[in-house]
């Protein structure tokens, strides 16, 4: 199975690109992955943000192939504890799916089309944070998953 990332817009901080490429790096000692960034969409201020939704869930839908399963980083979808995630992923590798894309998307969350298409969401935390900090997150979360599911020492339980 691949993992995609897909996000919309550049890291602009170089600590937090330095780090999420850190993580970036652990993780593909266990699974192939993918981050792909989505350009920031250029005039934004004479967009509405339904307008800003679609245009970037367009950009979104793009990038999927029709195997894909789409899993949306959402405020509303589900939460794990990092033991419930690590299953979460096993049961979805054991599913033979060929790709799983997980999405963060733009400032105002994701258009109608996206979580049409969508196979189901995670949230992180009920606490908002960052798109360029949502990165790291998933990542590392991803990094932790695998050393759960190998047992390594990562992380304690």
């Amino acid at each position: 199975m691949t993992i995609k990332l897909l996000a919309i817009g550049k890291t602009d901080s170089a600590s937090l690109q330095h780090l999420i490429s850190d993580y970036e790096k652990r993780l593909r000692h266990y699974i192939k992955f993918e981050l792909e960034i989505i350009p920031d969409l250029k005039n934004v201020k004479n967009l509405s943000e339904v307008q800003q939704r679609e245009k970037e869930g367009a950009l979104i839908l793009k990038k999927l192939n029709n195997t894909d399963v789409l899993i949306l980083l959402d405020e509303n979808g589900k939460q794990f504890d990092s033991v419930g995630f690590s299953n979460y992923l096993q049961k979805k590798m054991n599913s033979g799916i060929k790709q799983l894309v997980l999405v963060i998307g733009g400032p105002y969350g994701f258009s109608d089309a996206v979580y049409a298409k969508s196979q189901g969401k995670i949230s992180l935390s009920k606490m908002t944070f960052s798109h360029q900090m949502v990165r790291l997150f998933v990542i590392e979360q991803l990094y932790r998953a695998f050393t759960i599911l190998k047992n390594e020492p990562y992380h304690h339980r």
